[in-house]
Order: structure tokens, then sequence, then C-alpha cells
């Protein structure tokens, strides 16, 4: 598994329906009231076509934040292989304890197609097991990450011949930061050999997922949306 770079395309424009935006589905808020837009994080609950959308009301340090009827916003959001943005106002704030807003309905979507299987920097610690590590878990590094698959640095060698290991390690799972173990199977694509500063040989792997359990896509697909839409840089 070689690390590729995101290909990107110009942005086009999309309708409505291409966002294919569902209950819940997470996007992002971003004001414009300072200098630097504020990004933040919120979910829809609902809109009616044409008319307006209702989002729920993004928290900070555990308080909603402040919006303004009039307010001008900008929603970013990823459906599937897509990063879809539109401008719209505040029309009506509904507080405590509904905590909901509803904005004008989008006259234009700009989207922005990206490949499937974006890699996003990490520095996760994990644990490698295989045939050959006789029941030894072997410390390393997860450098970055997708849901097909991860790029792992161990100061460790895995055995030549071991074509498939455990990969194992934690993801916080949306809403309440919960952290969820992660037992993947992967085979090994590539191997690389360098020197770290104390002359020790760092050795980097290459894996593919195997048959990834469900619910751990949809987490990986959400850290990589997240990343997505806050740091690019994040993106390999």
């Amino acid at each position: 598994m070689q690390v590729a770079q995101a290909a990107e395309l110009k942005a086009q424009d999309y309708d409505f329906e291409t966002m294919n935006l569902q209950v819940g589905t997470r996007l992002q808020l971003i004001t414009h009231r300072r200098i630097k837009p504020v990004q933040h994080f919120s979910a829809l609950i609902g809109y009616v076509k044409d008319e307006y959308i209702i989002l729920k009301i993004p928290t900070e340090n555990g308080a909603p934040i402040a919006l303004a009827e009039g307010e001008r916003l900008t929603i970013r959001v990823f459906s599937g292989v897509k990063v879809c943005s539109f401008a719209c106002t505040v029309e009506r704030i509904f507080g405590r304890p509904l905590m909901y807003v509803h904005v004008s309905f989008p006259k234009t979507i700009q989207g922005t197609s990206l490949r499937t299987a974006m890699r996003v920097k990490v520095d996760l610690p994990a644990q490698l097991s295989g045939s050959g590590t006789h029941g030894r878990p072997l410390p390393c590094t997860i450098v970055n990450l997708s849901v097909s698959g991860a790029l792992v640095v161990s100061n460790s060698r895995l055995p030549a011949d071991e074509e498939q290991i455990t990969l194992q390690f934690s993801l916080k799972a949306p809403p309440d930061e919960q952290e969820v173990r992660i037992a993947a199977r992967a085979a090994i694509r590539n191997v690389n050999v360098s020197k770290a500063a104390d002359e020790s040989e760092l050795f980097t792997y290459g894996m593919q997922f195997i048959d990834l359990d469900p619910v751990h896509y949809t987490l990986l697909q959400n850290m990589t949306y997240e990343a997505l839409l806050a740091d690019r840089q994040k993106i390999v």
C-alpha cells in the first residue's frame, strides 16, 4: 500500500440532492464574524426543500454558540467522495431546550470530488500480532490511516513470510468520545527499513485491511471526514 496524494478535482456546481443529506448527518457550520472564519461541528435535524434547513446549534465549552438572525454562515458537508459547501443566513433561532436554528435554503452548492480512500496523518500507539510474533504483541505507531489500510512504524521486524497480521488500536467515537478498541486483520503490502535518530532500525509497514468490521469502517470514515473538514493538512 503506497502513500498516494489526494486527487482533488476543480470545484463544480451541484444540486441539493447530490449531498444526500440524512437526518443526523454531521456537518460543519462556519461563522464569519471574525477576520478568520470559525469552524464548528453541527448536525442536520431536517429541511423543507427550497425553504429552509434545520440545524443543531453547535456547542463550545459546553454552551451553545451565539448566533444572530440575518448572520451569514457557510455550511460544509462530506457526501461520500465529495466535499460540498454553500452559503446561507440565519433565519430563526430556537434556544433552550430545543437548541436548533433555521437557515436559508442554498441557492448554489459548490462541490469538490476527492478519492475514496483518503488517508489521514495520525500518531496512534498500536500493537501488531501474528503467527510470527508467538502471541507477543509488538508495539508500533500508526502514522497514517484510512478505511482501506494503514502505514505503521515499528522498531521490530516482522517475520519475512508473515502475510497477514492483526493491528490493534483505539479511536474515539462521537458523540461522547468513548474509546473504541479496533482489532483489524491486515495484509502486509510493502516494507521499508530506515534509520532512527539513535541509528537503530525503523521498519515501516504498508498494510491493507481485510474484511474490516462495518462499525469500525464507519468510525474510520468519520475520522477521515472530520480531518478533511477541520484540517486538510492532515490529509495524506
